[in-house]
């Protein structure tokens, strides 16, 4: 039974920083990419992503401001988020896609982030 818990998340000032994680366990490979996805009322979007060997993509809206990493050895992918605005407020949702190599894709259940004064 694979579960992915993301944790880190909370409320915090404009300009403030946080850091979210998220463990996998019960069967996440490097193999898989993992992700992180935002959703304020409307679609979910996807933030970042980083594959196996470390390759890392972001979208524009959060480019220069966060940073996605991951510790195969752990199982665990993290978000750190500085220079935080009230835009970034919004579920954040972890996900690892193993799609591309014959396996599934899953998802967290979610942490909130509110960036307020």
């Amino acid at each position: 039974q694979v579960q992915l818990v993301e944790s880190g998340g909370g409320l915090v000032q404009p300009g403030g920083s946080l850091r979210l994680s998220c463990a996998a366990s019960g069967g996440i490979s490097s193999k898989y990419v993992m992700g992180w996805y935002r959703q304020a009322p409307g679609q979910r979007e996807l933030i970042a992503h980083i594959t196996g060997g470390g390759s890392a993509d972001y979208a524009r809206s959060v480019k220069w401001r966060f940073t996605i990493s991951r510790d195969n050895a752990k199982n665990t992918v993290y978000l750190q988020m500085n220079s935080l605005r009230p835009e970034d407020t919004a579920v954040y949702y972890c996900n690892a896609d193993g799609r591309h190599v014959g396996e599934y894709e899953y998802w967290g259940q979610g942490t909130q982030v509110t960036v307020s004064s």
